[in-house]
């Protein structure tokens, strides 16, 4: 029972000298806008309640105290008291911003992996293919599936009787590209942002598909329709498409007035058939350690995040991450499927070795095609020596990267940070990252 009076007497003490704090800021900030009445009252009984605090009076007369200072504060405190729960409100959103802004600019930034050029150590947006509807997960598993796993289902039906033909733009140096345009969408159902809307020929009736923009739909095409002929080359899809070509296995419609070359899949369908049906996943969404650079050079083998903007064969500013194979004076070469650093295969990353063994799903690392727009490490013989203050990054799915070897080198003063936490989805890649 004592600790009980105890307890009440502690708290009106600390509410009471929570008031004074109150009463002396309104003093400080409105004093000039007062009149001397209103003045010489709210002194009073800010000084009153002062003294008995320093008293320690006991609770009853600390209570009375407070009551009598807090009405000449509903006269005179204007917007700073009382305050209302919207002005509270805006007050804790500014301040959890201002916190929220310091320790992405200084500590930790959250990052999502857009493309799969680190795929598998690190995952972009992927797919997973549904072959028949027996396959595909019911309501409740979609629903769990979009929680966990970021997970967005799209499902195609066919329009009319026919064979799924896929358009190919051209071909060019062994690698396909499925035609599509850029139309405007959004994101989470509200955001505006630019979506990729491909189309399919069923017969003589387009479906459409829309995926975001950094969304490899090749690869969905190559799963459902090519057996995932890429899973241990990267570019079998493309050699597939390349293939058909050259035996003119496709056919030419006019769809919206223009001719297109449309390739057959062999699959054929009836009307209200199941055509494609695939789960968009989202990329890995992690925290990035902006500190540890501040004190120590990026090693070989680390992944590392750095900013876009001042390497002139990107030209946008946004973020990257890759993994680190070469810093200031080292002499980088790729003897597929290895990369090799000062003439020795390189160390330092469980990605570099698995890729020389080529274990899977690694895939190795290849040179850049001879006949692409890549700068370096185009055939074997190939070196490149990194200068100061620069350093030399490569995905580990070295086949689907746009990386150092199309762009150059990377600034050391654009390096953010490394790679920390993996924390969306929930899949094995969850936790400190590799």
């Amino acid at each position: 029972m004592f600790g009980f009076f105890s307890s009440q007497e502690t708290k009106m003490r600390e509410s009471a000298g929570n008031w004074l704090e109150v009463a002396d800021k309104v003093w400080h900030f409105r004093r000039d806008v007062l009149s001397t009445k209103e003045a010489i009252e709210l002194r009073q009984r800010t000084d009153s309640l002062r003294q008995q605090l320093k008293a320690k009076a006991e609770g009853a007369k600390l209570k009375l105290g407070i009551e009598s200072l807090e009405e000449v504060l509903r006269r005179t405190g204007g917007a700073m008291y009382p305050k209302s729960a919207l002005v509270e409100n805006i007050e804790f959103l500014l301040v959890a911003a201002i916190v929220i802004i310091g320790v992405r600019t200084f500590l930790v930034q959250p990052f999502k992996i857009p493309t799969n050029s680190m795929w598998p150590t690190y995952n972009g947006m992927t797919s997973e293919v549904y072959h028949a509807p027996a396959e595909e997960p019911n309501a409740v598993a979609v629903a769990a599936r979009a929680v966990t796993f970021g997970a967005w289902p799209h499902r195609v039906d066919a329009p009319d009787d026919g064979e799924v033909l896929i358009p190919v733009n051209g071909i060019t140096g062994g690698r396909g590209l499925v035609d599509y345009r850029v139309v405007p969408g959004k994101t989470w159902l509200i955001f505006p942002t630019e979506l990729r809307e491909y189309a399919l020929l069923v017969g003589d009736k387009p479906v459409f598909i829309r995926v975001p923009l950094d969304f490899d739909f090749d690869w969905v095409l190559d799963k459902a329709f090519f057996g995932n002929s890429s899973a241990t080359n990267p570019h079998g899809f493309a050699n597939n498409l390349e293939r058909k070509y050259r035996a003119r296995d496709y056919v030419t419609r006019t769809v919206n007035g223009q001719p297109t070359n449309w390739f057959r899949t062999g699959k054929i369908v009836k009307a209200g058939e199941r055509v494609l049906s695939f789960d968009e996943l989202t990329g890995d969404q992690l925290f990035v350690d902006r500190v540890t650079y501040n004190f120590m050079r990026p090693k070989v083998g680390q992944g590392f995040v750095f900013g876009t903007g001042k390497i002139p064969g990107i030209g946008i500013d946004q973020y990257y991450v890759k993994r680190l194979v070469g810093t200031p004076g080292d002499t980088i070469q790729v003897h597929e499927p290895a990369i090799y650093r000062n003439g020795q295969p390189i160390t330092g990353s469980t990605a570099f070795e698995l890729n020389a063994r080529r274990e899977p799903p690694y895939r190795g690392y290849f040179n850049a095609p001879m006949n692409s727009e890549a700068r370096y490490l185009l055939r074997d013989s190939d070196q490149v020596v990194i200068g100061p203050n620069k350093y030399f990054a490569m995905g580990d799915n070295s086949g689907f990267s746009s990386d150092s070897r199309y762009w150059g080198f990377v600034p050391a003063k654009e390096v953010i940070g490394r790679p920390l936490f993996i924390y969306f989805p929930l899949t094995k890649h969850w936790g400190p990252t590799r």
